[in-house]
């Protein structure tokens, strides 16, 4: 089960910095004027064998007026509910400000794990100097300079230790299926009608679910466990904060889960926020099927259905063997069918080929387009196998394996698509030297 390390402090104290340190790829904006991070930026970071997400925030000031630091402030105040572990970050150059005892007392009484981070301690001086900070009453405090990386390692280690990589329960072999999209698609009236009870509250009121809730489903000798992920707890807020709230309880559950079911609301299909949740489970290699919910409600014209398919796959390209399937959860419409590609697509996520079964695939499809060739000397793929790992991976070895184009990787993959049949399934291809 993955954990989640939210970053937070005063403006301008180096959050972005260690944030692209953490995540080892430039991803926030550093600047010396105070507020630049706005919009909530998020990133993965493994350390000592564990995987944790970390959320980088903007510079937390309490009781402002100002309209954008009121959107930090509540956007900081999720990001700390949401957190199993918590930075905060201060500047030893400074020392603690009235700001910095203001984000302490918060933490106080947030009573989440706390790591104090003194930052820009790059000499003897300093590392002195930080020891005022003591004073805030946190017992872990770790003295770092993001700039230079000294000391980032010692607070890697202390991440590692306390964030959780254990799953409860033995649920191997039993799918795990996260329901994703934005508030009021319907995410929790597909769980009840899946369960066939009002498992969990369902109100017209986007955001009624207030915390992630696991139920298992056992019935006609399938079982699985659900995922249901919430929409906003403070349900009067900017639309902003909605969205930020959303992406945050769908990174955890897409932790928890081997398949993502994206709900899309069928009026407007999908929306900007609905790809960025696509792209993340994408990202994060998990099997997936779009559910088009609210179906019932839309204005039908022959070939409708299909028209509104050939549309949701060009966006989705170039992964779009995607199990699509149009409900209405409301009239209990292709309930099932869903039921039915979350066993196609767990089958799919842990299919086993042959080797001897896939070089005679890979005679075929190299018999019918070669690799171009390099520098006047032909690129061959001798053989292929599949490797061992959580989706389906597949080595290619070549005599020129650098010199394997995009276009010719995404034609073995296409292929690999259409004569394996994975669909819903992230695949890997690798190119080898042999």
């Amino acid at each position: 089960m993955g954990s989640t390390v939210a970053i937070i402090g005063r403006p301008n104290v180096g959050k972005s910095t260690i944030f692209n340190r953490l995540i080892e790829q430039r991803k926030a904006i550093i600047d010396d004027m105070s507020g630049v991070t706005r919009d909530r930026i998020y990133g993965e970071s493994e350390w000592g064998g564990k995987v944790f997400n970390i959320i980088d925030t903007g510079g937390f000031v309490p009781n402002s007026v100002d309209v954008f630091e009121s959107a930090i402030r509540e956007q900081v105040l999720i990001a700390m509910e949401e957190a199993s572990l918590i930075l905060f970050m201060v500047d030893v150059t400074t020392g603690i400000t009235d700001l910095d005892d203001a984000v302490a007392t918060l933490l106080r009484k947030n009573k989440k794990d706390v790591i104090l981070v003194v930052n820009k301690v790059d000499n003897t001086q300093r590392l002195y100097d930080g020891s005022e900070f003591y004073s805030l009453g946190f017992e872990n405090i770790f003295f770092i300079s993001s700039i230079s990386g000294a000391g980032t390692g010692d607070l890697l280690d202390a991440i590692a230790i306390r964030v959780d990589g254990k799953e409860e329960e033995n649920l191997e072999g039993i799918p795990k299926v996260a329901i994703i999209g934005q508030p009021n698609v319907g995410k929790s009236s597909m769980i009840n009608a899946l369960l066939g009870e009002e498992r969990n509250i369902v109100t017209n009121v986007a955001g009624t679910t207030r915390d992630t809730i696991n139920s298992r489903y056992n019935k006609f000798d399938k079982e699985f466990i659900l995922i249901d992920t919430a929409g906003i707890r403070r349900k009067n807020k900017v639309s902003e904060n909605l969205e930020f709230y959303t992406v945050i309880r769908a990174i955890k559950a897409m932790d928890e889960a081997d398949i993502i079911i994206l709900m899309v609301d069928a009026r407007t299909g999908l929306e900007g926020q609905d790809m960025s949740l696509y792209k993340l489970a994408e990202k994060k290699r998990k099997g997936i099927i779009l559910v088009v919910n609210k179906w019932d409600l839309v204005t039908k014209e022959t070939n409708t259905m299909k028209g509104f398919e050939e549309q949701l796959r060009t966006k989705l390209a170039p992964f779009n063997d995607i199990p699509i399937i149009f409900t209405s959860v409301h009239e209990k419409q292709r309930i099932y069918n869903v039921i039915e590609n979350i066993f196609t697509v767990y089958e799919n996520l842990h299919k086993k080929i042959k080797t001897s079964v896939l070089n005679d695939f890979l005679k075929k499809i190299t018999d019918k387009h070669a690799p171009p060739s390099h520098r006047g000397s032909f690129v061959t793929i001798k053989y292929v196998t599949q490797l061992p790992a959580f989706v389906p991976t597949f080595a290619f070895f070549s005599n020129y394996p650098k010199q394997i184009g995009e276009s010719y990787r995404h034609y073995i993959e296409n292929q690999m698509r259409e004569e394996f049949d994975f669909k819903g399934v992230p695949i890997n291809v690798f190119f080898r030297e042999k």
